[in-house]
């Protein structure tokens, strides 16, 4: 059985060193070429999907719609969710990261950014940029829009998403793609491996390369490599 994870090419926000979390930044030029050839590897390796999950922010949406059809496999049935987004980086988010480092120093920009249970300073509820105001969040309750997300809460919002969809689909052998974010990808990492907290803070996962899992009928690891 196999899951193959792909974060999103590089988006323009990554281009201009900015935290981008739940802001709906667009690929970069550069992003979107990573996401063609990730397709293209895809295609090459023969591998056939039955299922693609997304989340809601169109940098993953168009990844996983440019690897779909570059691997001929645009019709595979697709799920979106909110909970497959970006870790929210709260207040942080659009701020330039290295004008952030020179504000706060680079310690408490370190621990902001790789602490697996540290929170982002939060952003306030009445924020123009607030997901509250987002009309794609709208059928959620107000308590379960964050202001601003760990790695750990961002797993702990992941994980029923991959208990409910994505683990039941891989048990019905079916191969799956997850076409994420970084951190979304991170805190699945973290649950599928038993990663210990501090050994996720090690895990890095860059942008358009195919990573995949294959797993036993206890979704346990027994192989795992990016495709060249």
């Amino acid at each position: 059985m196999k899951l193959i994870f792909v974060r999103h090419g590089l988006s323009e926000w990554n281009k201009l060193n900015q935290f981008t979390g739940w802001m709906d930044a667009d690929l970069s030029e550069q992003g979107y070429d990573e996401a063609h050839k990730a397709g293209q590897k895809i295609k090459n390796a023969g591998i056939n999907f039955d299922f693609a999950f997304t989340s809601v922010l169109k940098r993953a949406i168009k990844t996983c719609h440019i690897i779909l059809e570059e691997s001929d496999q645009l019709w595979v049935p697709e799920t979106k969710s909110w909970r497959l987004n970006e870790r929210h980086y709260g207040a942080l988010q659009g701020l330039n990261k290295q004008a952030t480092i020179e504000e706060f120093g680079p310690e408490q920009v370190q621990i902001w950014r790789r602490s697996y249970d540290t929170l982002p300073p939060l952003l306030k509820p009445n924020d123009l940029n607030s997901a509250l105001n987002d009309r794609r969040y709208a059928n959620l309750q107000k308590r379960t829009i964050p202001m601003g997300e760990s790695l750990k809460v961002t797993l702990e919002r992941v994980i029923p998403f991959w208990e409910d969809h994505i683990a039941p689909a891989i048990l019905d052998n079916k191969t799956v793609l997850i076409a994420a974010h970084g951190n979304s990808i991170r805190a699945l990492i973290k649950y599928l491996e038993e990663l210990s907290d501090e050994e996720i803070m090690a895990i890095d996962i860059p942008t358009g390369q195919p990573l995949v899992y294959e797993l036993n009928e206890e979704l346990m690891v027994t192989k795992k490599y990016y495709l060249e």
